[in-house]
């Protein structure tokens, strides 16, 4: 038993289970990469500012949830509570947005922090594939990410979440909203803190999960009575393009993101069999996001999928994912000679891109052949003296218990044809 243990909050990702989470990453990215959307790496701490600015000073992620630290130098830093502040900081500081080819579109996977009660989908410790289109207002981008999202689900052979979609507005709607629903807010028995925040934010507290605020907000104003003729059009229109994409959505006017910085299209990502922490994604456009953190006016849009989130929805509904076999050949040597003939085979194989393992340690031929079975290899080669001797070794294959003596010439041709 080892003497340290994760973090309270946090998981390891070990085989064979890890295979789920990689394959998950590559099918959400794979939409994006055929869409000319390419790969960005950011740090995985950033100045406070960043997000304090980016996200929102008043949102529970800033005040509560971040995980800070002072350097020896007596810099402010945050591990990354999100993708998108970081991202677009990166793509401003290589002035990605003057190369001339706007929107800029990049797609993102990492690790994610903040320091939330643990609980089934909700870690301190996650993993998000996120994606961003900056500097250009489109809905058919806003249709196009979500477009994505909806064949990366489906291709994983996800089909009982729902997609909810809603318009945040712009600052030419939003503030006279704004000030309605806090009149509204005035009125209910709240406590403190969310008063204070209905001051702040007041978007924030219609995303409060608590049952009896809830009840409270039954007749608030909705965003939708309030939005301008502009926001009206470019919401339609984007509701058009999924529609006409075959994607399927609900309309929430309720529907508000826990960050500060969206405007206009938001939506989210849900499955019903997760429970409480039933959102495995969402997104939305952020207009505002660039000049909120020094750089020019650059609308933009995204979203971020959680990669554990989806595994426990692939869980929830069964679903078995097609994995690629770790090893499809598994070398078995019997002596010194056969060792060094088959370590060069299995060199070999790997080199025309079969996936090929060896029995290592100079075990026997039982407990080598136990290690065949648990790699999960579709063919085992095995070679003693006496078939050295003649020139073969053998090949069984570990489906249907059948063994060929083959040329040792002809081992490495043989498992190409065979494999495919």
């Amino acid at each position: 038993m080892s003497t340290f243990k994760a973090p309270k909050g946090t998981y390891d990702l070990i085989p064979p289970n890890s295979a789920r989470f990689l394959a998950v990453r590559d099918a959400i990215s794979a939409p994006l990469r055929n869409s000319g959307y390419g790969y960005i790496e950011t740090p995985g701490f950033e100045s406070v500012e960043l997000f304090a600015r980016g996200v929102g000073e008043s949102t529970d992620i800033v005040t509560k949830e971040m995980y800070t630290l002072t350097t020896k130098g007596g810099s402010e830093l945050a591990l990354r509570p999100e993708g998108t502040a970081s991202v677009l900081r990166a793509a401003l500081e290589a002035n990605l947005h003057k190369a001339g080819n706007l929107p800029v579109k990049l797609w993102y996977s990492g690790s994610y922090y903040r320091y939330e009660r643990p609980q089934k989908g909700r870690y301190r410790h996650f993993s998000q594939v996120g994606a961003e289109a900056i500097g250009a207002e489109d809905p058919a981008l806003d249709a196009e990410l979500i477009i994505l999202a909806d064949q990366a689900y489906r291709s994983l052979g996800l089909r009982n979440f729902r997609i909810l979609l809603n318009s945040l507005g712009d600052k030419e709607c939003r503030p006279a909203y704004r000030a309605a629903l806090q009149d509204f807010l005035r009125g209910l028995d709240l406590d403190e803190e969310t008063l204070r925040r209905a001051e702040i934010n007041p978007l924030r507290v219609l995303d409060d999960k608590r049952a009896d605020v809830q009840k409270q907000l039954v007749g608030a104003p909705l965003l939708e009575d309030h939005l301008c003729e502009a926001c009206k059009a470019y919401h339609e229109e984007v509701r058009e393009l999924i529609t006409a994409a075959g994607v399927v959505f609900e309309d929430d006017p309720k529907l508000v993101r826990g960050l500060d910085y969206y405007t206009r299209t938001t939506f989210e990502f849900v499955h019903d069999g997760l429970g409480s922490q039933s959102a495995v994604g969402g997104g939305g456009r952020y207009d505002g996001l660039s000049e909120m953190i020094g750089g020019p006016a650059l609308p933009s849009v995204g979203w971020a999928l959680g990669v554990d989130r989806t595994v426990l929805a692939l869980e929830a509904e069964g679903v078995e994912l097609d994995l690629p076999a770790t090893t499809s050949v598994f070398a078995v040597p019997m002596g010194e000679e056969a060792r060094r003939l088959l370590f060069a085979k299995v060199t070999e194989l790997r080199k025309v891109g079969i996936a090929a393992d060896f029995c290592y340690g100079g075990k026997g031929l039982k407990s080598a052949m136990k290690s065949a079975h648990r790699s999960g290899a579709r063919f085992t080669v095995v070679a003693g003296e006496r078939d050295l001797a003649e020139g073969v070794v053998q090949l069984k294959d570990m489906e249907s218990g059948e063994q060929t003596a083959v040329g040792v010439g002809e081992i490495i041709a043989e498992l190409e044809a065979r494999l495919g």
